[in-house]
């Protein structure tokens, strides 16, 4: 049988009108019961008495101002003025002051040390080598591994003393016979033990002038000629190395010691060329 498109369809067999079970619903079966309705959600309560109460909603972000860089407002008026530059008169600086023997390191030391505006101290090699008293590896008796492990103990004791006076807020000078031809125990071991920031300076006058110092010296200072000049020879290896160097063949104490302000102020200005 066929029915038209959108008829209603005829009731199953035994659920129609004339059914005998006359419109009842089928046995097994119950009616659903109605669903209740939902209740409306109570109104939200306030914050309890002594609790603050819920911030309000944040705003979306806006974009930057023109005149701003990020997260950081540009200031108004004037360009921000740029890092004012170290003042080598007084600064906290360390140098070492690099020559050989009879080259004036220590009298140059100790005066540029007692002429600064700021509290400044002087740390020589030799001194703090001199407190080995019974033992002493006298450098009269040439370079060995007994005096190389004095040597290399009274430099960690000066780089320590250094560090120790920088940290205060103190300058310092230092002196030593570093060669150029060794640089893990010269030059480069004073940096391990100040920093990278250790200024060298290089005190180089001439051969004649050299000799004549040392002959004036005394004590297990003093060197025979032949070590005088052939350390002096070693030391003309620091031309060419970049290191400022001082001449001071011509010149006194007071004089060499304003050199010596000089190249450190240009240090300082420029550290990168150090």
């Amino acid at each position: 049988m066929q029915h038209a498109v959108g008829a209603p369809l005829p009731p199953p067999p035994g659920q129609g009108p004339g059914s005998r079970l006359g419109g009842h619903p089928p046995m097994g079966s119950h009616p659903v019961p109605p669903v209740p309705p939902v209740p409306a959600a109570p109104p939200a309560a306030g914050p309890a008495p002594g609790w603050p109460a819920s911030p309000p909603p944040q705003a979306p972000p806006q974009p930057p101002p023109a005149d701003a860089t990020g997260h950081l407002m540009l200031p108004q008026g004037a360009p921000v003025p740029a890092a004012q530059p170290v003042d080598p008169a007084h600064a906290a600086v360390a140098v070492l002051l690099i020559g050989p023997a009879g080259a004036g390191k220590t009298t140059v030391a100790r005066h540029w040390a007692d002429t600064r505006r700021v509290p400044t101290a002087h740390i020589s090699l030799d001194d703090v080598r001199e407190w080995v008293r019974s033992g002493f590896a006298d450098p009269q008796s040439g370079w060995n591994d007994h005096s190389e492990a004095q040597y290399r103990l009274a430099r960690r004791t000066c780089g320590f003393a250094a560090r120790n006076f920088l940290a205060n807020g103190i300058s310092c000078i230092l002196d030593d016979a570093v060669f150029p031809d060794r640089p893990a125990v010269g030059l480069g071991g004073w940096k391990r033990h100040v920093g990278p920031g250790l200024l060298p300076v290089v005190l180089l006058p001439g051969l004649e002038v050299v000799l004549e110092r040392n002959a004036e010296r005394t004590g297990n200072r003093r060197l025979g000629d032949e070590e005088v000049a052939r350390i002096h020879g070693r030391m003309a290896g620091w031309y060419g190395s970049g290191l400022p160097i001082i001449d001071n063949s011509q010149q006194d104490v007071t004089t060499t010691a304003r050199l010596l302000d000089e190249v450190v102020a240009r240090s300082l200005a420029s550290p990168a060329g150090c």
